[in-house]
């Protein structure tokens, strides 16, 4: 078994103890595993056959006995018996917004509601109100946290789909009949949720293309196979499908199962001004069509755009948000690449709520070749995040002087992710703010005030000038909660204001702020900070996606702080409080 299985397993472990009330030194022993499992990196193998599994933090002798049996058998009676013990569907319930393993034990003790549809309908009867701690809000909440997922059902994020479809990409590439392969769809224009993945390959021996596809170790169900056609369900529940082309058509397949559709139908009506008819196999004489110009030769997907009078359109802007237009005119922004940053700010350590010492968030920013890291653990406010009081804050800055007096080449600014209280002031006084190289303000309660209410909150921090960057900045969580009410446009302009830069928070399950402002932010001046708000070393990479998000928003690297070099960026961090 996998260790991400394993992972899993443990995480259903620590679920099925929280509902029986078990210690939770006990419960949290299982997440501490699970977490340390998802960031191993040597493979489980070698741990485990040298013995040196338990020497890894978060795994002790009991954990790791069961990581080794899990591994070897892929069974563990242990998870097998708490299993038995409650209904097979009760830990769905914790797919659902707002409700943790408390309340689900109480549903599940008082009302024995095992599943989504018993929940529902227990919540409609009007008897999920009158348990105590519910009320009626809560029951409606509920009610509305089971709509949210039902409306989400068959959709990814694409953070947790990336490895998966990039493997999948991969092994296409190495078969030998395969000559050019690609991801398209909404996964290659870096949509933050996608529905499927697209594959092209162009062949001239697409039945050994199909059977190595559909043979593929992460294919669990084969839903349809053809000639040139097929499509799957992965190991994660996504529908794939491949798409085997002639070489000469692969250009123009790559092209239009790119998509977006509107924009696709944009580019059409250009090629039918020209008496073309564009499909996803070539261009052709239009019906009825006078034809204008020769049909020119096309070798690779730019020479459509090109034939069609427009510089080549990336992925990633393909929306029909003006890029047409922009492509026509030679307007297209040169965007932002991943090579482009520098450091990157927004980094949690074992200090809070992170997995990984400060030391070791040092050497994995160092060995992905960036100058500097910032360091922003929770403040004291986020109890439930282990946040730091003045004492270990100021225990913490010591530490990172240290280790910037040992190492001339590397910088570690000091900072802190300060919660942005009810009322906008912070959970720091300014003095104690005003002692870090930055603070990254944000919101972590009270998410369901009235719009006019938590933009007047947000803009207040915001004002106050020791508040460097605004941090995910609409608090949303992908397909698991919904952005809260928010002017965005009035928050855009206090940025404008105030020298604020606003947070695209890299995290897969955030990407936060959506694609669709950053154009406007970009207009009124706004700066962006591309952060991954890493808890872990690994966590570091998720900027990747983050810099998708930010090529969606038309973004360059002039657009964002965090590609200024150490020089320039120490200088940026003070700018805002040289203002007052």
């Amino acid at each position: 078994m996998t260790k991400e299985k394993i992972a899993d397993a443990f995480e259903a472990i620590a679920r099925l103890l929280e509902l029986k009330g078990e210690n939770p030194f006990k419960i949290r022993a299982y997440t501490q595993a699970a977490r340390a499992l998802e960031t191993l990196a040597e493979p489980l193998d070698t741990l485990i056959a040298e013995e040196r599994l338990t020497a890894i933090e978060g795994i002790g002798k009991a954990t790791g006995e069961k990581i080794t049996e899990l591994h070897t058998t892929s069974r563990l009676p242990y998870l097998d018996n708490l299993r038995e013990e409650f209904p097979p569907d009760i830990l769905t319930l914790f797919d659902i917004q707002g409700l943790g393993a408390k309340k689900i034990k109480i549903l599940w003790d008082s009302l024995k509601v095992h599943s989504i549809t018993s929940l529902e309908r227990a919540c409609k009867e009007g008897k999920v109100a009158t348990l105590p701690g519910f009320g009626e809000k809560t029951a409606a909440n509920i009610l509305k946290g089971i709509d949210h997922m039902r409306a989400h059902a068959g959709e990814f994020r694409f953070g947790d789909i990336a490895s998966l479809a990039e493997s999948l990409l991969d092994d296409l590439r190495g078969h030998p009949a395969a000559n050019q392969s690609a991801i398209a769809g909404s996964y290659r224009r870096k949509k933050e949720v996608v529905h499927d993945l697209d594959f092209i390959v162009s062949s001239s021996q697409p039945a050994d293309v199909m059977d190595f596809f559909s043979t593929h170790p992460l294919v669990v169900n084969i839903l349809a196979k053809g000639a040139t056609k097929s499509s799957v369900i992965l190991k994660n529940g996504i529908q794939c499908d491949l798409r085997v082309v002639a070489g000469k058509e692969f250009p123009f397949a790559l092209n239009y199962f790119t998509g977006s559709k509107e924009h696709n139908v944009r580019i059409r009506s250009r090629a039918l001004a020209r008496g073309w008819s564009l499909n996803e196999y070539r261009f052709s004489p239009a019906d009825g069509r006078e034809l204008r110009e020769p049909i020119p030769e096309i070798l690779e997907e730019n020479d459509i755009y090109h034939a069609l009078g427009l510089d080549p359109v990336p992925p990633e802007l393909r929306e029909d948000r003006g890029e047409i237009d922009a492509a026509e005119k030679h307007s297209l922004p040169a965007l932002i690449e991943w090579s482009n940053l520098r450091g990157i700010f927004h980094n949690h350590t074992t200090a809070s709520d992170g997995r990984a010492s400060l030391d070791d968030m040092v050497a994995a920013a160092k060995e992905l070749g960036l100058e500097y890291l910032g360091i922003a653990d929770h403040s004291k406010a986020s109890f439930q995040a282990n946040g730091l009081d003045e004492k270990r804050l100021a225990e913490q800055t010591a530490r990172i002087a240290e280790l910037n007096a040992d190492d001339k080449e590397f910088r570690i600014f000091t900072g802190v992710e300060c919660d942005i209280l009810k009322d906008g002031t912070l959970d720091f006084p300014d003095e104690v703010l005003a002692s870090l190289d930055y603070v990254v303000a944000s919101v972590h309660s009270s998410f369901t005030m009235p719009q006019a209410e938590m933009t007047k909150r947000i803009i207040r921090a915001m004002e106050n000038p020791n508040v460097t960057m605004l941090g995910h900045p609409t608090g949303r969580l992908l397909l698991t909660r919904d952005a809260y009410q928010l002017d965005i446009p009035a928050i855009l302009d206090a940025a404008a204001a105030t020298g604020t830069i606003i947070e695209l928070n890299a995290n897969p399950r955030r990407l936060d702020l959506d694609w669709r402002w950053w154009p406007l932010a970009k207009e009124k001046g706004v700066k962006c900070a591309i952060n991954p708000d890493a808890h872990s070393t690994e966590g570091l990479q998720d900027v990747i996606f983050g810099v998708g998000i930010a090529r969606k928003g038309w973004l360059t690297k002039d657009d964002v702080v965090n590609t200024q070099s150490l020089a320039r960026i120490t200088h940026t961090l003070q700018e805002k409080r040289a203002r007052k």
